[in-house]
């Protein structure tokens, strides 16, 4: 059968909002951009913005940054993460997550992945006790949770202090606990491909007065911590405002007054995600080559992107896979290519973290493909992607078909 070519981009976000567009005209119009730039008496767009992400959150104190990478950076340093500390991570995730570690000058432990694409508890015990490493970066790479009730107990008795990479679950629960209220702070990322959108930016949540102070004042707060929407108060910054160093990375009302009409969407958004991905789901989960992770009853997630496995596939053939599905205009990314693609890499590529063996997670890498799909797919449009990709799989050898 001959089917369609697919012609929507993989990157071609929704228009933004017109009410956040009318709310960035008026803080242009303004001339006060920068978060602390403020007339008498007046609530900042960041401020705002603090204050509606913590509620929606559920989290005591919530800071507006530049970035998710700045949001995993402030948060290893506030939480005392120093040169040559222990740093427990996923094997399975995107570089920015080392790369934090690298930045506050830890050290990264990676730990290996299961087939369901989450953390392996069992291998993360045994490396926290072989390393005596205190903390654990846990990015829940591409909206998959683990069991994070066996996580929390996990860390408490292992001592791990827990920052959750929150990047690809924004509004994901387990259990009917959101992402990000599991360890100390939740790190979120409103990158454009990420669930709410500015281009860039980043939010870091904690109920740790503590810790939330000395991000504060690391993000570039000077002494002006008064003019946070949903900060600690004086008292918590009496000794930290003079041995906290300040660095610039604070998020600008500009972006902020993008973001805000977002969240009030993003529990329609993930509806949307959510109906997208479950359907292309169930197309593919009529091939007896592909596996899906499994998603457990107790999570709830945010199907902005779908991931699948071929077991057994070889390299040239999922080479090939890829190429057959460029040229019918579906972009899939493979997660065991030898080298680094656009977003795509590996724990093999990155050599600012030493080399670590990891053969359970290259295994599953090595069959693991990964696509977007953004809200301005039809459902329609997903249905047809999905019969591509069944389409360019039954074309595999037979061994991999078996």
């Amino acid at each position: 059968m001959t089917r369609p070519q697919f012609s929507r981009s993989f990157t071609q976000q929704p228009p933004i909002p017109d009410e956040a567009i009318a709310a960035a005209v008026d803080v242009m119009r303004s001339g006060r951009l920068h978060r602390y730039n403020l007339a008498l008496g007046e609530a900042s767009e960041v401020m705002e913005l603090e204050r509606e992400f913590a509620l929606w959150q559920g989290a005591r104190f919530c800071l507006a940054v530049a970035s998710g990478g700045q949001a995993m950076q402030i948060a290893l340093r506030a939480a005392g993460v120093g040169p040559g500390d222990a740093v427990l991570t996923n094997g399975f995730t995107l570089a920015p997550v080392p790369g934090a570690i690298a930045a506050v000058g830890g050290r990264s432990v990676l730990v290996e992945i299961t087939e369901d694409l989450v953390i392996d508890l069992d291998d993360l015990a045994r490396k926290a006790r072989a390393s005596g490493a205190r903390y654990l970066l846990l990015s829940h790479m591409r909206g998959h949770l683990c069991d994070m009730e066996r996580l929390v107990q996990l860390a408490a008795d292992l001592s791990l202090t827990v920052i959750e990479d929150c990047a690809h679950t924004m509004g994901a629960q387990w259990n009917g606990v959101l992402s990000g209220s599991f360890g100390l702070a939740g790190c979120f990322s409103t990158q454009t491909y990420k669930h709410i959108n500015s281009g860039e930016g980043g939010l870091l949540t904690s109920d740790d007065a503590g810790f939330m102070a000395r991000a504060t004042v690391l993000s570039g707060s000077y002494m002006l911590y008064d003019r946070h929407g949903a900060g600690p108060g004086p008292s918590s910054y009496e000794e930290i405002r003079l041995d906290t160093p300040n660095t610039s990375a604070r998020m600008d009302n500009l972006r902020a007054a993008l973001l805000r009409p977002q969240l009030r969407q993003l529990d329609s958004s993930i509806a949307a995600w959510n109906a997208r991905h479950d359907l292309v789901a169930r197309h593919l989960a009529q091939s007896g080559a592909i596996r899906l992770p499994k998603r457990p009853d107790a999570e709830r997630y945010v199907g902005s992107s779908i991931q699948f496995c071929v077991p057994g596939i070889s390299a040239v053939d999922a080479q090939a896979l890829v190429a057959r599905l460029g040229s019918v205009g579906v972009e899939v990314k493979w997660f065991g290519a030898a080298q680094p693609s656009g977003y795509t890499s590996d724990h093999h590529s990155w050599r600012y973290v030493a080399a670590q063996g990891l053969p359970q997670t290259d295994a599953i890498l090595a069959g693991l493909f990964d696509m977007r799909l953004p809200l301005t797919f039809s459902l329609e449009d997903c249905a047809l992607l999905a019969e591509h990709i069944l389409d360019a799989v039954a074309t595999l050898p037979a061994t991999v078909q078996a």
